[in-house]
């Protein structure tokens, strides 16, 4: 087996025997540890980015309808980004109707939208190399069933409690401990958990796994799940993701919502406070 010499790894080489006589260490911990804090021009950056990134779901509001295709409404978002100086999606896109909302990482993009679906869209523009990160999820139809709406209030109930916990002094450890209690509260009441199940489950094993299987917050920056250590007490001036959603396989339904959230000593600021999240709000766009 050929092991290949990376770029980074040349480069090394090169200035070490460029320079013998200085003494090297890896930079990258404190590179790291400065990223965490964002510089108020970083901060000014990734408000435009959100900013950008609210013009594409409005964009969507009106042209989501059933019988479109996933990738038309990719192509939408594109178009939106570019159209305002992003170089275009921070990542790749998720666009998952029915079903596929159910897959965390879908990127296939490619089945047509049915009337009665739920569409998760989960999209943030780039722009000077700095991240948005967003998701929601609409009615392809423009209005939400009764059990879909108990779902998505479900959810959006976690993500405005979880927010308030972002805040300085607290840890990601402690946080999605914090979050974890309050989703099973939530799944409790939509009766996918009972409370006999939870009193007797294995702490290290927790049921509501099942409907939400993955972290609630992420360090956002430069990358769209930005570096960061895990244990240090959040900071002002940190970015976080604030994304807890549940997802039902044996309904065919998934629901996420996603803000970005900036840590202050006046409480957490969210980056995102100006598009559309609660759920009358979603239908009544999608009317209009």
């Amino acid at each position: 087996m050929v092991e290949v010499e990376t770029r980074d790894a040349r480069f090394i080489k090169k200035i070490k025997e460029k320079f013998p006589l200085h003494n090297y260490c890896r930079s990258t911990q404190y590179l790291h540890y400065l990223r965490s804090r964002k510089h108020p021009r970083e901060i000014e950056l990734m408000r435009t980015a959100c900013n950008i990134t609210e013009k594409a779901f409005r964009r969507l509001l009106k042209f989501v309808k059933p019988g479109v295709m996933e990738y038309e409404i990719e192509a939408e978002i594109s178009h939106e980004f570019l159209r305002n100086r992003s170089r275009g999606p921070a990542y790749g896109s998720i666009i998952a109707s029915g079903a596929n909302a159910c897959i965390l990482h879908y990127v296939d993009n490619f089945r047509e939208c049915q009337d009665g679906d739920v569409l998760l869209l989960d999209f943030g523009a780039e722009y000077a190399n700095y991240a948005a990160d967003l998701t929601r999820s609409i009615p392809v139809n423009g209005k939400f069933t009764k059990r879909q709406a108990e779902v998505y209030n479900a959810v959006l109930h976690v993500m405005k409690t979880a927010k308030q916990m972002l805040v300085p002094g607290n840890t990601l450890d402690q946080y999605h401990k914090f979050v974890g209690k309050v989703m099973e509260n939530e799944l409790i009441k939509l009766d996918l958990l009972t409370e006999e199940d939870v009193n007797n489950q294995n702490p290290e094993a927790p049921l509501y796994k099942k409907y939400f299987p993955h972290g609630t917050s992420h360090f956002l920056g430069l990358d769209v799940h930005d570096v960061g250590d895990k244990y240090r007490p959040f900071e002002e001036g940190m970015v976080f993701t604030c994304e807890p959603g549940i997802y039902i396989r044996e309904e065919g339904l998934g629901i996420r919502l996603e803000n970005d959230i900036l840590i202050t000593h006046n409480g957490p600021v969210d980056l995102m406070e100006n598009i559309p999240l609660e759920l009358e709000d979603i239908e009544r766009e999608m009317r209009g």
